[in-house]
């Protein structure tokens, strides 16, 4: 089971913590096997859908605007946020390959950012990483063309210094990737209805309502909420039948360890990169900061308000079926056709080198420098790039090591075949301490691209590299 990035406590102080966790956990387990103790409160907010400005099929054109709000996560109290085109989060963007697409960015902010395409293909200018900032009150108007299989992508700032706290404020949404295959195959994709987004985070709140976000030397301060879609102890009401279920990990540096209640299986059909070859028969899905999955839920044969969504003990959303409907069609066996990244003979080898202290932490021994190019890379050369996790001092946990400009392979994990569920295209790879992951990666497009943690605190404090693409 994954781990969180944690640090580690005096031994006097972990002992205690040690008693009262011990007692805090029997006590959570007795309520959550009586079915006290967590109530859904709230209908579980739902991400618009962009309209596209532009009236030929052949071309999406979005517009989006960078904003301060306040939102109501507690009822009666207003927290100061941050959206895209909202108070909170940002609506669903909807891509169909081979399409032109035209994005104007409005940054109404009182100070810089930017807006990376997490997951996008796409050249270094496009990318959104920091060297393109949009100062406040400017704009940024990217273009591109769609060159990538069905997937689930998400956007979200890429500031030196200042991701961590602009993602928790609010800046955060989805991309849909479309395709031919993917719309005749029988997914479910009637959005809102049997094809959901969860955007799942977690924060911490002040007793005013507002958000509080913590950090410190020793490293970041979990939250103590869940929230999807920003709704506190959500429900969802669905009909009685195959649920689509698009989730991502848009939390700073917790890890996700996604279950069902009554021990109920689902299918995996898809990770960051696409969906993958065949559905999974699964009953957990781990999900570290940035990674995405989809699953299907099948609730044909699911007795009325029985079900739940748990992140390991702790419920964070009620599903309560509403229609009873006729039975969805079964999901094809068969889904996308997956060919390995070729590897020629003596292919370039690249070695990364992860260590951190607590909020800090260094690629190779090096923090990051935008003046600094890494990494020269070619273009359409694949390559494998070897990931190690050296721990470091107050750190316990592993780092979610993301690269921009790529879905890349996982070849190994300590030498073993990576499970099933990564063996579909990728761009963000857990690396436990102590682990080392071989990546086939090849990149297609030209330009200046960013490899880094996806702790956020550790991006921002200089655990990230560039790499030049030609």
């Amino acid at each position: 089971m994954r781990k969180s990035a944690k640090v580690i406590v005096p031994i006097i102080g972990f002992l205690l913590l040690l008693m009262v966790l011990g007692i805090g956990l029997l006590y959570n387990t007795i309520l959550d096997i009586t079915g006290f103790g967590w109530k859904s409160q709230n209908m579980l907010k739902m991400p618009d859908l962009l309209e596209d400005l532009n009236s030929d099929p052949n071309i999406t054109e979005y517009q989006l605007n960078v904003q301060e709000g306040q939102t109501e996560f507690i009822d009666g109290k207003l927290a100061d946020t941050m959206g895209y085109n909202s108070s909170y989060l940002g609506p669903v963007l909807r891509f169909t390959k081979g399409q032109q697409t035209n994005i104007t960015v409005n940054n109404n902010l009182d100070t810089s950012t930017t807006i990376h395409w997490h997951g996008l293909l796409v050249d270094g200018e496009q990318d959104g990483g920091p060297m393109q900032g949009i100062q406040a009150n400017q704009s940024w108007s990217p273009n591109f063309i769609v060159d990538q299989p069905a997937a689930t992508l998400w956007y979200h700032p890429h500031f030196i210094g200042t991701s961590a706290n602009q993602v928790y404020y609010g800046l955060a949404g989805l991309i849909y990737i479309e395709d031919q295959l993917s719309k005749s195959l029988n997914l479910p994709d009637i959005y809102g209805k049997n094809d959901i987004p969860l955007v799942i985070q977690d924060r911490n709140f002040n007793n005013d309502g507002s958000l509080d976000y913590r950090t410190s030397m020793m490293g970041v301060v979990p939250g103590e909420e869940i929230i999807i879609n920003g709704t506190i102890k959500p429900y969802l009401n669905i009909g009685n039948e195959k649920i689509r279920l698009r989730i991502l990990n848009a939390s700073n540096s917790e890890n996700f360890n996604l279950s069902l209640s009554n021990n109920m299986g689902f299918l995996m059909i898809g990770s960051d990169g696409g969906l993958l070859n065949k559905p999974l028969s699964k009953k957990f899905l781990n999900l570290a900061p940035g990674e995405r999955a989809e699953i299907i839920v099948d609730f044909g044969n699911v007795e009325k308000n029985s079900l739940a969504l748990y992140n390991y003990n702790e419920k964070i959303l009620e599903f309560k079926i509403e229609d009873r409907l006729d039975n969805s069609p079964d999901i094809s066996a068969n889904l996308a056709e997956i060919s390995e990244i070729p590897i020629e003979n003596n292919p370039i080898r690249r070695v990364f080198e992860l260590e951190s202290m607590g909020i800090e932490g260094t690629i190779n021994g090096k923090i990051y420098d935008m003046d600094r190019i890494d990494e020269e890379v070619r273009k359409n050369e694949s390559e494998v790039w070897v990931v190690r996790n050296l721990g470091g001092m107050m750190q316990t946990g592993g780092h979610p090591f993301h690269v921009h400009g790529t879905q890349f392979q996982i070849i190994s994990r300590d030498g073993k075949i990576p499970p099933p569920e990564e063996r579909g295209f990728k761009d963000t790879a857990f690396v436990e301490v102590g682990e080392e992951v071989l990546l086939r990666v090849i990149f297609k497009y030209s330009g200046i691209f960013m490899y880094h943690c996806h702790i956020l605190e550790h991006e921002d404090n200089g655990m990230m590299g560039q790499f030049r693409v030609q």
